[in-house]
């Protein structure tokens, strides 16, 4: 065989089984890429996303889309081959498996992880949307989660509301672990509550709960490594009752990084006029009951999903601006915003044309 035809050969065979090794190698990593993006304002699988009773709703037009992000599943493990095209692939990242599935989480855990998320940002978006239009909403500090064998379990339960904490009224989620923490672990602490029927019953007749009572509960030791706190094992949250219906519909999407798109949905259906002007705005970002609008992850992915779809201009958190900005889709205009008045003020110079006004990200933020 001649020498050249010989060293071809071998270098075929190499080549082969180097691919071959490539697909068998199995690597430590995820990818993340542009997923579904939807308009809060539109309809999705044949009805609107959002659907308000009991107040009056105004015409829209326009988009403003939330968007999102797609990621191998928790059980899949990438070989070497894809692990290269992915580094390699424009719109597509790479990125460490723990990244996405921290302490060997399943993916049925993340799955309900970011169900739950998305549920709070449906109910902060409703309040922070309510919130900038000055409509009152009732909120309440509830227990929003009982660890099992914890000194709470079968004395507190989710839905309780706590009206107070030895005494102390409590007004925000917040104030109940500061009043337990006042103790030593083995002290006993007293919780006045609303227990969660008569609150339910209450809400379903459209009046307030007077039935309380009192609760003692003795203290434990925090299992959190070389911390001497006491605690009961419950987290606190907030409930909101809101003065009418407010239904967001949208299925298989987790996490709570639509909450300033939905917020900012809300509140153009419930003002007269467009409140985008008919321009095409996409964005993300999560939000809380006061209208401050949270980072996100995979905003590379998101501004790429929403330019691939129309979008002209892209409302982005403060805190992702520098990452956005470092490669933006050409013909997308990022927006940054750390509100929900922001966002408004932002649409109100998009709306108006005034666009050279618009707060701008940077590389430096």
């Amino acid at each position: 065989m001649p020498r050249r035809t010989a060293t071809m050969l071998a270098s075929t065979l190499v080549l082969i089984a180097l691919l071959c090794a490539g697909v068998l190698i199995r690597v430590p990593y995820a990818e993340m890429s542009p997923g579904p993006t939807v308009n809060t304002l539109g309809e999705h699988d044949g009805e609107p996303v959002l659907q308000i009773a009991g107040r009056k709703t105004y015409p829209t037009d326009g988009h403003l889309n939330m968007t999102t992000v797609r990621v191998t599943s928790a059980d899949y493990r990438m070989n070497l081959v894809e692990a290269v095209y992915g580094w390699l692939a424009h719109d597509d990242k790479v990125v460490p498996h723990d990244t996405l599935y921290p302490d060997g989480k399943t993916e049925e855990q993340s799955t309900q992880e970011n169900a739950e998320e998305f549920s709070q940002s449906q109910e902060s978006a409703k309040v922070a949307a309510l919130e900038a239009l000055h409509i009152p909403v009732r909120s309440w500090v509830i227990v929003s989660t009982v660890v099992k064998g914890s000194p709470a379990e079968g004395k507190l339960h989710a839905g309780d509301v706590i009206k107070a904490v030895d005494g102390t009224a409590v007004k925000e989620p917040g104030d109940v672990a500061k009043l337990v923490t006042r103790h030593k672990p083995g002290q006993d602490v007293v919780f006045t509550i609303v227990p969660a029927k008569e609150q339910a019953a209450a809400e379903k007749a459209n009046r307030t709960a007077t039935t309380t009572r009192k609760v003692t509960i003795t203290t434990a030791k925090s299992e959190d490594s070389g911390a001497r706190r006491a605690v009961v094992g419950i987290s606190a949250g907030t409930d909101h009752t809101f003065p009418f219906s407010i239904d967001i519909k949208l299925a298989d999407v987790g996490g709570p990084s639509a909450g300033l798109m939905f917020a900012l949905g809300i509140y153009d259906k419930l003002t007269p006029g467009s409140l985008t002007g008919g321009a095409f705005v996409a964005g993300t970002g999560t939000i809380d009951d006061d209208g401050k609008v949270g980072p996100i992850g995979g905003i590379e992915m998101k501004t790429v999903g929403a330019r691939s779809k129309g979008a002209r201009y892209f409302l982005t958190p403060a805190d992702n601006c520098a990452a956005a900005a470092k490669d933006t889709p050409g013909g997308l205009r990022l927006v940054k915003v750390s509100t929900i008045d922001d966002a408004v003020d932002a649409l109100k110079d998009i709306r108006s044309g005034d666009t050279d006004a618009l707060p701008k990200c940077t590389t430096k933020g």
